[in-house]
């Protein structure tokens, strides 16, 4: 079953419709200067409502990027989180000190021409333990950009073993499609799902299916 993240969350009633549509993981952002950033009681008030309402519960997930470790770990211990996505240029070393689950963001840039060109930087983190996602390289934005890459490189890295959540420009109309040919283990999904900038709860709900269907 190929797992589906809703990322960049603001609201429980989001959150609610991302849980009760079936998804796996809840993202919720905390980089400094985003605009999709919560404060941290926002992001505790969105969890408990999410456990208050679901036994079944999705993992809730910290966005963060190239932030001081204390700082994430007092996040993600004042949140109440399970999870924290790295999408900086954070190291090994800086991810085997988070304390909660890792999935590390991996970004293709568009020089990355073939999939050995990332192999080596998913094998350290599969080998620690923690989940990768790959994403779009964009300058000056560390993930969000709803820009794709080369589906060619990420279906390549799936054929030769490597678990992976798929990010970058998925929506409802292209996810089926997405899954069909990458056949990744997750995907993540952000400005997808929004409408004018606002998460939509038909395209949250659709995307979800459609992920599921394509499986």
């Amino acid at each position: 079953m190929t797992r589906v993240k809703i990322c960049s969350v603001r609201t429980v009633e989001d959150a609610l419709t991302a849980a009760e549509a079936g998804a796996d993981f809840i993202g919720m952002v905390f980089v400094p200067n985003r605009r999709r950033r919560l404060e941290v009681h926002e992001a505790k008030t969105i969890a408990d409502g999410v456990r208050a309402a679901h036994a079944n519960l999705p993992r809730l997930v910290g966005i963060f990027a190239d932030q001081p470790l204390p700082e994430v770990n007092d996040i993600i211990a004042a949140a109440g989180l399970d999870s924290a996505q790295l999408c900086g240029d954070e190291s090994l070393e800086y991810c085997g000190r988070v304390n909660a689950e890792v999935i590390k963001v991996v970004h293709v840039t568009d020089s990355v021409g073939s999939a050995a060109d990332l192999k080596h930087r998913i094998d350290g983190h599969q080998a620690a333990g923690h989940l990768v996602t790959l994403d779009r390289m964009v300058d000056g934005l560390q993930g969000g950009t709803g820009q794709s890459f080369d589906w060619a490189i990420a279906a390549e890295l799936s054929r030769q073993g490597h678990s992976f959540l798929l990010a970058g420009g998925l929506t409802p109309d292209n996810v089926g499609s997405a899954v069909a040919r990458v056949h990744p283990w997750g995907v993540d999904v952000s400005s997808g799902v929004e409408t004018d900038g606002v998460k939509d709860p038909e395209k949250i709900r659709a995307f979800v299916r459609r992920a599921r269907e394509a499986a």
